[in-house]
């Protein structure tokens, strides 16, 4: 099983508005909440924002257990998403299911076999998507996600991020210096499904550029395989432009057997934000 990390190549430009950075070290926290919708608050309203602030803080050794149990909910979610409603992003695929359809009907004769094999095709879809998808898990929990200092805290220019709400981590973001290109790569972003909604997504990538800005690096990247919109607009929101797109992208731990192929297929888009120019 090939479990490397896949090279990103993502390209975007912006400029860095001086006003979003919030100073300080790479040893800072930060904390953000939610702005109040008047300029006085009484005291049951200041309780509330309180309540919903979230920090952004370094990992510790002591949130492995919820990071990693963030992450994994995080891309198991992807398994439906990819096996049906990426299905709307593969035209080819779609033809492909529909002409297996068609003949379906001439060698069988059989309407109620045709009717099945749609329902057949789905579900052999979200079966590979499943396996795939646990494979690259597998991959994930046994590289970076299974020493998260040692990837992220240790080296020089890289960093691991959570967010903690009333006392518990409900995010993660990860940032990964590449000293070849003078870029740093925005990885393994994830909040919890029952505190999204609050802005946490956007304040863990801000993170990310803010770090970028303060070790001198000249853009940030990533690359995803997220099916759902809202991904991509968040990415735009923080400033960063798609560079490219690969229709037939190898996911870490993938076989790429002939029914594998057949039955999952995922998009993959590479971003950049230009914070200066080289």
């Amino acid at each position: 099983m090939h479990c490397s990390s896949p090279k990103m190549v993502c390209e975007t430009k912006i400029v860095a508005d001086e006003h979003d950075a919030i100073p300080g070290t790479k040893k800072e926290s930060i904390m953000w909440s939610s702005p109040p919708s008047s300029a006085a608050l009484n005291p049951a309203e200041a309780k509330d924002v309180r309540n919903d602030a979230v920090f952004i803080r370094e990992f510790e050794r002591g949130d492995e257990e919820e990071v990693r149990r963030i992450f994994y909910e995080g891309i198991m979610e992807r398994v439906p998403n990819t096996a049906f409603r990426g299905l709307s992003q593969q035209p080819k695929t779609q033809f492909l299911y529909a002409l297996l359809t068609v003949m379906c009907f001439f060698v069988t004769n059989s309407v109620t076999l045709t009717c099945c094999a749609p329902l057949f095709l789905m579900s052999a879809r979200y079966y590979y998507s499943k396996k795939v998808i646990q494979n690259y898990l597998d991959c994930a929990l046994h590289t970076d996600m299974a020493d998260i200092e040692a990837y992220y805290m240790k080296p020089t220019g890289s960093c691991f991020w959570v967010a903690v709400l009333n006392g518990r981590v409900v995010g993660l973001v990860a940032a990964q210096g590449r000293e070849d290109d003078n870029t740093v790569e925005l990885r393994r972003m994830s909040v919890d499904s029952r505190y999204r909604g609050k802005g946490i997504a956007k304040t863990l990538g801000r993170r990310v550029l803010e770090f970028a800005v303060r070790n001198n690096y000249a853009a940030v990247v990533l690359g995803t395989t997220a099916v759902k919109l809202a991904a991509h607009k968040l990415y735009e929101s923080l400033g960063f432009r798609q560079t490219g797109q690969s229709e037939d992208y190898r996911l870490p731990g993938m076989s790429r057997s002939l029914l594998e192929r057949l039955f999952f297929q995922i998009r993959y888009s590479r971003y950049r934000l230009q914070l200066r120019e080289e």
